[in-house]
């Protein structure tokens, strides 16, 4: 009992050391608020929020904030495919266009043998679409969220493929196509299957900007710290189900510690192997997640969101049972380098 009493009076002095660095960097890198977890698959080690939830202002940061996570929505879209491959509802070999026939006549050809799990790890040859393209215009579409992003594929598979000899060529229309896919397999919405996972995992998952659904949700700045104001991004509704969803850190936290459970064998919802899949399946980028080797030559699976007002930043290190997340609600290159220096301090500390 005292060698756990001790342990936790250890932890917690820790924690608030880190605190107070993390929230040095913060004002260092003129960073709103910053959010950082540290976690284990059955414990979470450290976890705080600081700062204010809009720039100039005395909205005090809190615990259960919402942040856009940008493309950390993938390994959510790619976890949602798992579940549907693993229940028999569709395969990684399925063809887009076995599903969607009446869109192949005027889809490119090169694109006509395209799989689930081509769209979801990058080897698509789909050009980089991201949300700061001019086209197409809003106009150019028509209908609720879902219609749009059906005429949104159509158009962007009539587009000639990109030429590299690269085998990976990143970009978010390959998770479009994906989300279509699902949606038509299981006949639910992505924000229904969305929905399905939160209330199966405890999380409550939501979409956009956090502040147009709360003014009291934190607000996000872009690269000249203005804060954006309350309303809809018509073109991350399009790349919903690669980069449009928001959550708060302990929700996202449980999330992050499923995947470490599911990597050791601890998890009833896919195997250990399908979680190895989803994270190391493929070179460099399997399954909603980049991985690498660090200098130390431990393996971890990765990535950041960057929707243009938000930054955040995972990393999972199957082999030590660890996972590090960083949350800010800026979108700068201070910002950038600022989660980097609390990345390196939180892996000082808590690596094994």
């Amino acid at each position: 009992m005292a060698i756990l009493c001790a342990l936790g009076i250890f932890h917690a002095v820790q924690g608030q050391a880190t605190a107070s660095f993390a929230d040095s960097i913060r004002k260092q890198y003129h960073i709103p608020e910053l959010a950082y977890a540290v976690l284990s698959s059955g414990e979470i080690l450290e976890v705080n929020v600081s700062g204010v939830q809009k720039i100039n202002t005395a909205l005090t940061a809190g615990i259960n904030d919402k942040f856009r996570i940008g493309s950390n929505t993938k390994a959510i879209t790619g976890f949602i495919a798992a579940q549907l491959v693993h229940g028999k509802k569709i395969s990684w070999d399925t063809r887009f266009f076995d599903l969607f026939p009446e869109l192949k006549a005027k889809s490119n050809p090169a694109y006509h043998h395209l799989t689930l799990l081509n769209l979801l790890t990058f080897r698509a040859s789909l050009f980089p679409y991201t949300y700061t393209y001019s086209k197409p215009s809003r106009e150019q579409f028509s209908g609720d969220e879902a219609q749009q992003r059906y005429q949104f594929a159509a158009w962007f598979f009539q587009h000639k493929p990109v030429k590299s000899k690269d085998s990976i060529h990143f970009s978010n229309l390959g998770y479009v196509a994906a989300g279509l896919m699902l949606e038509k397999v299981s006949g639910k919405s992505y924000k229904a299957l969305v929905a399905d996972l939160g209330q199966e995992l405890g999380i409550n998952f939501g979409f956009g900007n956090p502040n147009a659904q709360d003014t009291l949700q934190p607000w996000g700045h872009d690269g000249n710290l203005m804060p954006e104001a309350p309303g809809d991004n018509y073109k991350l509704n399009w790349l919903l189900c690669a980069g449009n969803i928001n959550v708060s850190l302990p929700d996202y936290a449980q999330f992050i510690q499923l995947q470490l459970k599911g990597l050791c064998g601890q998890s009833e919802l896919l195997t250990q192997e399908e979680f190895n899949f989803l994270h190391f399946g493929l070179p460099q980028f399997a399954v909603g997640w980049f991985w690498n080797a660090d200098n130390n030559h431990q393996t971890y699976s990765y990535n950041i969101g960057n929707p243009g007002t938000f930054l955040s930043k995972v990393f999972v290190f199957k082999d030590q049972d660890r996972a590090f997340i960083l949350f800010a609600n800026a979108q700068t290159a201070d910002a950038d380098a600022g989660l980097d220096v609390l990345y390196e301090e939180l892996k000082r500390k808590y690596s094994r």
